[in-house]
């Protein structure tokens, strides 16, 4: 897709799709090659794909989550007897975590 690697007859449109393409190449890696903004890319994506697919079962406050010192994980026990787990890093960026075991998903109110 790169417009200098293009071969002379191709058809003006093509080229042009082509060059959208690379374009639209380019801006990903622009994102996804940068740590913090791969960072911020994947929870939006986490978080979008949660909301569109999974039912929200609780609204929860950190607090009332169990602390786990040695591994720096909030965890919360889930009714199918999985465990909903967010890490201390991920605490201002998260606000929906899905449990480990099954398709339900609290929401983590700040």
């Amino acid at each position: 897709y790169h417009p200098d690697k293009q071969e002379a007859d191709v058809p003006a449109g093509e080229v042009e799709e082509r060059v959208q393409r690379f374009i639209e190449i380019d801006q990903a890696w622009k994102i996804l090659g940068n740590e913090e903004t791969k960072k911020e890319y994947d929870l939006q994506q986490r978080e979008d794909n949660l909301t569109k697919e999974w039912p929200l079962h609780a609204q929860i406050y950190l607090e009332d989550m169990s602390w786990n010192e040695d591994e720096q994980l909030y965890t919360l026990s889930c009714r199918c007897g999985g465990n909903y787990s967010v890490s201390k890093s991920e605490t201002k960026d998260v606000s929906l975590v899905c449990c480990d075991t099954c398709s339900l998903v609290i929401e983590i109110l700040q």
